[in-house]
């Protein structure tokens, strides 16, 4: 079958709500702090205690909820919603989630952001054993696990499944008595949980979504946590021994709202202080210090600090343009660039700018900007990046899987500097990532995950028979079943 980790990953925001009369409006508008995360489609599945209701389809949060009974059928006290990031070649309805099983048993409904290097291979010997799946998404596969699970109870069914599984994942669960949500053992997505003021609890993607609908942040879910939220209140417990941190350094670097807290460092003050880092790495001779909006706005303010340069709005941003990042193609991308950044002339006219951004992917956007620099009169534009260079694929959730499309995977930074036309083109270095960043944990690069700039993958990449052997480590039975 075809799983989806095999084209370009998303990214994606996931939210949930339990015990609240409004839970279709709050999840409504926690899903509109996380819409960053995901512009393709976007979903909400409630339950009363009796039946399930969803409304889910392609487009923006507030296109697939555009009319006032769009919200208003959602019945129930629990509910748990999606945003979906872009991808190529699967942008069908049946992969917006969130996702709603109907099983005799009862009723699950699943929302999931990360990506399972195992998916496909785990995908394979479900089918084997009569699992059917209705979309392309490697989503899917946690609640064939749980179904096929030799386990009586329905806990330690999750529990299991969650076992089986290697990569990126936070998912929630959402069934007629309670909302389990579940961060894979290295903590690769940000998963937080708050409270309202009338005690229904509420889990997100971010803590701005937290902030948006008034909930007070109690915690992050901790890697390998299972989290279940019921009438009595919330318990947890973890489904492994095998725990670490490996937290997703592009969080901080491009993906959340600076608003946002994760793992207890704000992503603003880990942004500028990447600026302050660069800047002592590579400082350099120019006349002002400007960012390209959004996400690399806090690091251009470190940088014009830490080297003393005034910072100027060079660049100024069309709100209303999705993320070129996002976009599915290069073609929509290289549209998109176009039509979302403009060069401010009165600012730029007859100066040395430092141009600061966050990263350089394929280099189509940054190239641009430099052309749009000079066209308005700058003299010089050195860039600086406030990361490492991207050199290889990422394999859990995010917008590249080959390094083919990722130009510091097959140019010399001499060469890309060339490729853009900047007079200058530094980067942060890896140290100085982590040190910006500032986590403490205790593990490799202090408990980010930096694949993407020095390939050292903090999960193996699994294979058929290796997967066959993890399955059986964990229930024989049921493998042996697969295998007639």
């Amino acid at each position: 079958m075809c799983i989806e980790s095999k084209s370009l990953k998303e990214e994606c925001g996931v939210f949930g709500i339990w015990n609240d009369p409004h839970a279709a409006q709050i999840t409504y508008e926690g899903l509109h702090s996380l819409q960053h995360r995901g512009q393709e489609g976007a979903g909400i599945v409630t339950t009363n205690g009796k039946e399930f209701f969803v409304q889910r389809n392609l487009g923006l949060l507030a296109e697939v909820f555009k009319d006032v009974e769009d919200l208003t059928h959602l019945k129930g006290n629990g509910a748990i919603g999606h945003v979906r990031y872009a991808t190529s070649g699967n942008r069908s309805l049946s992969n917006v989630q969130p996702f709603l099983f109907h099983f005799p048993t009862g009723d699950v409904a699943l929302a999931h952001n990360g990506n399972l290097v195992n998916a496909e291979q785990v995908a394979k010997v479900l089918a084997e054993s009569g699992a059917v799946f209705h979309s392309d998404s490697d989503s899917e596969v946690l609640i064939h696990l749980i179904q096929q699970s030799k386990k009586t109870d329905w806990l330690d069914k999750v529990k299991d499944g969650l076992q089986q599984l290697k990569g990126a994942f936070a998912f929630l669960l959402l069934t007629k008595d309670s909302l389990i949500a579940a961060l894979d053992p290295l903590g690769f997505r940000p998963l937080s949980i708050g409270q309202l003021p009338n005690g229904a609890y509420v889990v997100a993607s971010e803590t701005c979504a937290l902030d948006s609908v008034g909930a007070l942040y109690i915690r992050d879910v901790n890697p390998g946590e299972m989290i279940v939220i019921d009438d009595k209140g919330l318990h947890a417990q973890y489904f492994t021994e095998e725990r670490s941190h490996a937290v997703c350094a592009m969080e901080y670097i491009y993906f959340a709202r600076p608003d946002s807290d994760i793992c207890g460092v704000n992503v603003h003050r880990a942004r500028k202080n990447m600026g302050k880092k660069l800047a002592e790495e590579s400082p350099s001779e120019a006349d002002i210090v400007i960012g390209v909006p959004n996400s690399s706005l806090s690091a251009a303010s470190g940088y014009a600090e830490a080297s003393g340069l005034p910072y100027e709005m060079g660049i100024i941003k069309n709100q209303y343009i999705a993320r070129t990042f996002i976009q599915p193609t290069q073609a929509l991308r290289e549209l998109s660039v176009r039509r979302k950044l403009s060069a401010v002339r009165s600012i730029v006219a007859g100066q040395r700018v430092v141009l600061v951004d966050d990263s350089i992917v394929r280099g189509t956007t940054i190239k641009h900007l430099i052309d749009l620099l000079k066209d308005a009169g700058a003299k010089e534009v050195h860039v600086r990046i406030a990361s490492p260079p991207l050199k290889y694929p990422c394999f859990y959730g995010i917008d590249f899987q080959t390094a083919d499309e990722l130009i510091a995977a097959n140019h010399s930074i001499e060469e890309i500097q060339k490729m853009i036309g900047a007079d200058s083109l530094s980067y942060l270095s890896e140290n100085g990532l982590i040190e910006a960043i500032g986590l403490n944990f205790d593990a490799p690069y202090s408990g980010l995950c930096m694949a993407y700039f020095n390939g050292d993958y903090p999960t193996a990449l699994y294979d058929y028979e290796e997967t066959i052997k993890e399955m059986e480590k964990n229930d024989e039975k049921q493998l042996s079943k697969s295998r007639c």
